[in-house]
């Protein structure tokens, strides 16, 4: 229904947990070249538990052949961003696009004019930002309860 995206993901347990999201809510999960690991990484395998083969996942080569594949609209989400993620009506296909931790996406991607939005997650101004799976999860969820939940149980 919706789709995922991790440009340059770094962090083999928060792809992990991005595997379980997918296999949980029934979302494909895009991952952008290069990785900080390898997709058999112990961390990575830990995390994602047993949904491996219950999740869609695809690699693709860099952020081109990953949007190329996208079918709707993206929305990169951004401490840069002015709009809340919240604001947004999301439609079956959208895609949500996430940097690396600890820098989030570059602004060579943020300027990138295939992109639909610019989208933030509210927190509080002392920090600096949500843990990525974490985000990801909070901006899915928000996607699938506007369509309620369907296929879900």
């Amino acid at each position: 229904m919706f789709h995922v995206v991790f440009y340059e993901p770094r962090i083999p347990p928060n792809t992990g947990n991005a595997i379980r999201l997918a296999a949980c809510t029934g979302t494909t999960l895009h991952l952008i070249e290069p990785l900080g690991f390898e997709l058999t990484d112990a961390h990575l395998r830990r995390a994602g538990l047993d949904y491996h083969d219950l999740a869609d996942v695809h690699v693709h080569a860099d952020l081109d052949a990953a949007l190329a594949a996208l079918p709707g609209r993206i929305f990169a989400f951004t401490g840069k961003a002015a709009r809340s993620f919240a604001d947004v009506s999301y439609e079956r296909g959208d895609a949500l696009l996430f940097g690396p931790e600890p820098s989030g996406l570059p602004d060579e991607v943020l300027a990138d004019r295939r992109l639909t939005d610019r989208l933030r997650i509210p927190m509080t101004p002392a920090v600096r930002s949500l843990n990525l799976s974490n985000s990801a999860a909070v901006a899915v969820y928000e996607a699938w309860r506007q369509h309620g939940y369907d296929g879900g149980s």
